[in-house]
Formats: structure tokens, C-alpha cells, sequence
């Protein structure tokens, strides 16, 4: 097996192919998409490669064959046709103004009339040059245009916390984008791609055309890498990495069909050789963080979010769901589908362990109002699981609730809403990408947290009291037999009662009792 180059922030097809880099066929998807229909949407989250899906379809359709050869595409594509492309992006740079989008939308249509060879009076407006641009490409070329659109939405994404500027930013491109279904008649293929679907009220009025594909299953795999890529096209990368724990950290990702990879994980990691948060870390945004936060999100939650199809597939400045913001961003994903007629509900769930270790130390790191604690204490949390040492937890979440201060306890409203101490106690496991199951369900009722970990089992139930400990969370795990769920494992039982106090602050309840390995 010979290894090739890696195409590390490459998303340009032609450059892809001209130097030899590993590609994963994609054209039986995207020949697919050009015979079923004309009109199409795709969300997905950022460095998934919808610039280079939509930079292989325009090389697709102006018939530049050499670049296939091999490919799918080479012997099941009309190489006779070739169609006029009109490609406009705005991957390119952050805009803060109307004035600043409009002049980026000139620009664009104005490049590719110089491509295209077509004229059109200037005194147009954006509308008028755009609708203008798609009928002389037809008219010029002989057939029908080709409109390809990327990053449609980061405009508005780059203002999401300006909603005034966000809104200017999104009616300008509504201008820009109802020029499409007025074309209809001149255009053969045209495709949107973006992170974030906004309601077709607010940004696509009157585009009422296109088909959303974006939790096709069909097209769940038509950007990322499946786990039979990776063992096929990325074989020769494999040795000398654990291949069980490439799909625990990067796999993942589903919009109900296959599950894939982020091609930027792995590209990275078959680079340098070792684990590590890599799409995490390239731009996560603080928004985000600060809107779970300020909207008081119990993080256990994150792990089983239920949300209705409408809710999940709409987005816009004046209403971002917790639940849609999660979903279309990538920091959650389709776990499970329940579907009755006329509706869908999803129940989403973290794609991998990058995004649940990343994710839940960047809240602990908003939550505990000091970015510098949570770190060194879920490090501390490892070695104390693998030495049982249960004293050492309680003194670990003591002395973390007291190095909160207290001005920063008064003054924050996420340290007010109900759950707070759960979700730090649950962050901090999350943060260690531990196997944790929340909820459990049992004949008696629901652990509210259990861990599996290094051949044990830790069964915790949280209780808030007002000052001192009254026993009730461990009395509970005993009344109720929590740990018969678990005994046919074999494993030692920890049951662990945690009980916090408000008034306090602090833990004031750390009761442990463990029920040694085939204990009956």
C-alpha cells in the first residue's frame, strides 16, 4: 500500500487530483443528486468539505474530465455537455456591514461575468445583475446555468451576536438568493451549502424550491468520511494507530443514515500521529458557550436532547433553539429517530468523545466563573477514579466549589438555576470522555449517573439540601436496588450518595458504599 499526500486544507478538486492526495469518491453521490432533481440545500457543520463538494460539481458540470479518471464519475457522466457555472462563496473574510455585503456580492457577480464572457448594464441593482448574469450565461453558452453557492449563511453567522447587523446581513442575501426561483427557467442545477439552516420565512422567501437534504439519509455520507473509507482509501495511514480508538474519538457524525468522520480530525491525525481535539480547537465559537450557559442548559441533558424535526431544522436571528444551535454547529448529532406519520422526533447525542471532552471542559471552564480551575481538576478526577480513593473525590468537588468566588457566585445567573451543582459534578466526568449513562433507568426507577469505568461501576444520586447532609441520596440508591442492574457484570459496585447544599455552596454530603464484585 503506498501512502499518498494528505489533503490538509485543500478544497480545491483540481489541485486535490493533480497532486496525487487520497480522495474518497463522492461522485456516485453527487451524479445522484444531478438526477433526482435540480434544486438542493445542504447544512453542515464548518471543515466538513462542502467547499470542495461544491468545487467538485462545478468541475463536474464544466466538463473538465481528466480530473475524474478512475472516479465513479469518469464513465457514468455526459462528458458531451458542458454548462455555464456561476459560483458564488463568502467563505472568504468576516463582513460587519450592509455596505460591506453588497459590495462582496458585486465582486462575486462581477468575477464570474469576466469568466463567463457576459456584459450587463452597471446601473443595475444586485437582483437585476444577478437575474441579468444567469440568463446571458444561458444564452451565451447554449444551456442552462449552473448556480452554485457556498458558505450561504456566514454573513449573518459572522453577526450572530449583532442581531441588528445579522438581520441587515440576512436581507441582503434575501435579495440576492430570490433571484434563483425566478430563473428557474434558465437554470439546470443549482445548490446552496451552509452551517445553519434559516427558516425559509426570513432568508428564502419565495425559494420555496429547494430540496433540504441535509438529514437525507440518503446524503448522510456525501461530506465526511465513512468507517469504510477510512479502512479502504486511508488503509496505508492506519498502522501504528489504534483503529478502535480513531472511531471512539472522530466517528460519529449522522444525519440519519451512515455515520461519518470530520475529514480535518482525520487528515490531522494521520499527520501527526496522535489524539487530540483538533476540530474542537479551530474555532469553536463563544457564543455558543455563552448562550448554553446564560439559558442555564443542565449539561447532563446534552447527552439525550430530544428535539422535533421543525425545531431542529430552522434557525434564525431572532430564535435560536438551544437544541437547533447544537445540532446544526456539529456539537450534537442524530442519535435515534422516532417517526409517526406526518412528524420526526430526534434524540441527539455527542458524535464522539472529541466533542464531549472539548465541549464539557470548556462550560466547566465558564461555569466555575475562572478558566485556569477545571483543568488540573479533571486530570486530578482520573487518577483519583483509578485509585478509588473516595475521600480524595469528595475533597476534589469540595475544594472546587470553594475556589469559586464568591462575588462571582452572586453576580452569574447560570450559578442560579436549578442543576447547577449536578451539572459541574457530571461536566468534570463528561470532560474525561467516560462511558456515562444518565437517567438510568431501572425496575425501581432512574440513577441519576452512572459511570462505567476501569472495571468498576459508580452509581451516583445527587440530592441539593439546605445546610447539613440528611442521608436521603444514598438511602435511596439502597431502598430502590440501583445495583442489581449491575451485578451480573461481576464488577465491584460503588454506590455513591452526593448531596449539595446552596446555602453553603459546597458539598456537604459524600456517602459511599461499595458492594464488592459478585456480591449478591
Amino acid at each position: 500500500m503506498t501512502r499518498r499526500k494528505l489533503p490538509i486544507g485543500i478544497q480545491t478538486f483540481a489541485k486535490l487530483r493533480e497532486q496525487g492526495c487520497y480522495y474518497v469518491d463522492k461522485t456516485p453521490l453527487l451524479l445522484r443528486l444531478v438526477r433526482e432533481g435540480s434544486f438542493y440545500f445542504l447544512s453542515r457543520p464548518r471543515r466538513f468539505g462542502k467547499s470542495l463538494l461544491i468545487d467538485t460539481l462545478a468541475e463536474l458540470f464544466e466538463c473538465n474530465r481528466a480530473l475524474f479518471d478512475g472516479l465513479h464519475a469518469e464513465s457514468h457522466w455526459d462528458w458531451s455537455k458542458s454548462y455555464p457555472v456561476i459560483r458564488i462563496s463568502f467563505a472568504d473574510g468576516v463582513l460587519h456591514s450592509a455596505e460591506r455585503l453588497q459590495q462582496r456580492i458585486l465582486d462575486n457577480l462581477r468575477q464570474n461575468a469576466e469568466r463567463l464572457g457576459v456584459t450587463f448594464p452597471p446601473d443595475l441593482d444586485v437582483p437585476g445583475q444577478f437575474g441579468e448574469l444567469i440568463r446571458q450565461a444561458r444564452a451565451s453558452h447554449g444551456q442552462r446555468a449552473v448556480v452554485l453557492v457556498d458558505e450561504y449563511d456566514k454573513p449573518i453567522l459572522d453577526n450572530i451576536t449583532e442581531p441588528g447587523i445579522a438581520r441587515q446581513m440576512r436581507d441582503g442575501l434575501r435579495d440576492l438568493y430570490s433571484v434563483i426561483k425566478g430563473q428557474d427557467a434558465h437554470i439546470q442545477f443549482a445548490m446552496l451549502t451552509g452551517v445553519s439552516k434559516f427558516s425559509k420565512v426570513s432568508l428564502f422567501s419565495g425559494l420555496n424550491n429547494l430540496k433540504d437534504i441535509t438529514v437525507d439519509a440518503r446524503y448522510s455520507e456525501i461530506c465526511g468520511y465513512t468507517d469504510e473509507d477510512v479502512d479502504t482509501v486511508f488503509a496505508p495511514e492506519l498502522p501504528g494507530l489504534d483503529r478502535a480508538q480513531i472511531r471512539t474519538w472522530y466517528n460519529g457524525y449522522n444525519w440519519t443514515g451512515t455515520s461519518v468522520y470530520n475529514p480535518f480530525d482525520l487528515l490531522l491525525l494521520f499527520d501527526k500521529r496522535e489524539f487530540h481535539p483538533y476540530w474542537f480547537e479551530t474555532g469553536t465559537p463563544t457564543f455558543l458557550i455563552d448562550v448554553l450557559t446564560q439559558r442555564g442548559v443542565f449539561t447532563p441533558q446534552l447527552q439525550a436532547f430530544v428535539a422535533q424535526e421543525n425545531l431542529l431544522g430552522s434557525f434564525d436571528v431572532e430564535q435560536m433553539t438551544t437544541e437547533a444551535l447544537l445540532f446544526q454547529t456539529g456539537y450534537l448529532t442524530v442519535g435515534s429517530v422516532w417517526r409517526i406519520p406526518g412528524r420526526a422526533e430526534f434524540t441527539l447525542k455527542y458524535p464522539n468523545l472529541e466533542v464531549q471532552a472539548s465541549l464539557n471542559d470548556s462550560l466547566l471552564q465558564r461555569l466555575s466563573g475562572d478558566p485556569s480551575v477545571p483543568g488540573p481538576q479533571v486530570s486530578q478526577l482520573y487518577r483519583l477514579l483509578q485509585a478509588r480513593d473516595f475521600a480524595g473525590l469528595q475533597g476534589l468537588f469540595t475544594a472546587f466549589f470553594a475556589s469559586i468566588p464568591h462575588d462571582w457566585y452572586r453576580n452569574s445567573p447560570v450559578a442560579q438555576f436549578e442543576g447547577y451543582y449536578a451539572s459541574i459534578f457530571y461536566s468534570h466526568f463528561a470532560a474525561l470522555g467516560l462511558d456515562i449513562r444518565l437517567e438510568d433507568v431501572t425496575n425501581r426507577g432512574r440513577i441519576d449517573m452512572t459511570v462505567l469505568f476501569d472495571g468498576q461501576v459508580w452509581l451516583f444520586e445527587f440530592k441539593v439540601v439546605e445546610l447539613v447532609s440528611d442521608g436521603r441520596a444514598l438511602q435511596q440508591i439502597r431502598d430502590r436496588a440501583y445495583a442489581d442492574k449491575y451485578r451480573a457484570r461481576g464488577e465491584p459496585i460503588h454506590l455513591i450518595g452526593v448531596e449539595f447544599s446552596k446555602a453553603r455552596r459546597s458539598v456537604v454530603g459524600f456517602e459511599v458504599e461499595t458492594l464488592p464484585s459478585g456480591h449478591v
